[in-house]
């Protein structure tokens, strides 16, 4: 048995370029991983993919892409062992952390460390690309350019440290709605978009941008209610990560967002929560 951390992730920046002839979407992105961690442990078994994920809504089935990361390297042997899987969630499922695709990477390093595939850091991110477009990118394990669809991945140098508090509304949000309604709202794609050269907190603050902001904050504009109490709670910033509906605000040390955190905890309904995590 052995137990893994499985990092969330946030956006510091993300522009949609286009729509590609697939259907999916070019873009480009900063991400940024972060301390808020679901714990995954590995029990190998005789045969089979079993999972359980305690407390959680999430599926314990192949309708969960842990099941299909396992899957992915499990099925590659003839006469393979098994593997159970248990997740213990934190981070919040469908908002816009990466929560899933986190735990499919985590399950593909793990289970290739564990079993002895010998597979690198190339072909474990190859197969996370037909997983998810973020599983690549928590395989890579650094701060990172995303572009494409989101799995070529560019390290991004010189990113300050940070502290972020994250309030998440109690609702799930699909991605595939948000970049289904972002259609009607995009023009022609964006040639040779050049990402902003970021080297100071106030670069990442000044650049904080989300193009899915225009669906989201629109069908849910309590999202930019969150956006405001964390800017008048210190917040240096604020955005939406992801597709949402996770809000951040972005912090430089540790006190001010320890004191927001606490602020908001008291201010908000019972159906937030809140969360303080630090960049990875």
């Amino acid at each position: 048995m052995i137990s893994r951390l499985s990092p969330a992730k946030v956006n510091l920046n993300l522009r949609v370029l286009g729509k590609r002839p697939d259907g999916f979407h070019d873009i480009s992105t900063l991400m940024q991983r972060i301390s808020l961690y679901d714990e995954m442990i590995f029990s190998p078994t005789a045969h089979g993919i079993t999972l359980s994920c305690p407390g959680s809504s999430i599926p314990e089935n192949s309708n969960n892409i842990v099941y299909r990361a396992a899957d992915a390297l499990l099925s590659r042997l003839s006469h393979s062992p098994g593997i159970h899987i248990t997740i213990k969630k934190k981070i919040p499922v469908a908002a816009g952390l990466g929560g899933g695709s986190s735990n499919a990477a985590t399950a593909l390093v793990t289970i290739n460390d564990l079993m002895d595939f010998h597979y690198n850091t190339h072909d474990l991110m190859k197969i996370g690309t037909k997983l998810g477009a973020d599983v690549p990118f928590f395989i890579f394990g650094k701060t990172a350019w995303a572009s494409g669809i989101g799995d070529q991945l560019r390290t991004a140098e010189n990113i300050p440290p940070l502290w972020f508090v994250l309030i998440n509304p109690g609702f799930e949000i699909s991605t595939k709605m948000v970049y289904d309604n972002i259609n009607l709202r995009l023009t022609k794609p964006v040639l040779n978009y050049k990402c902003p050269v970021i080297y100071t907190v106030d670069d990442i603050v000044k650049g904080l941008h989300n193009d899915l902001e225009r669906v989201t904050l629109v069908l849910h504009p309590i999202l930019r209610y969150f956006k405001n109490i964390l800017v008048q709670n210190g917040a240096l910033g604020a955005l939406m990560s992801g597709s949402g509906p996770t809000v951040m605000g972005i912090f430089t040390d540790e006190e001010g967002a320890i004191k927001a955190e606490k602020a908001l905890e008291n201010a908000g309904g019972s159906e937030w929560s809140v969360f303080r995590a630090s960049s990875i």
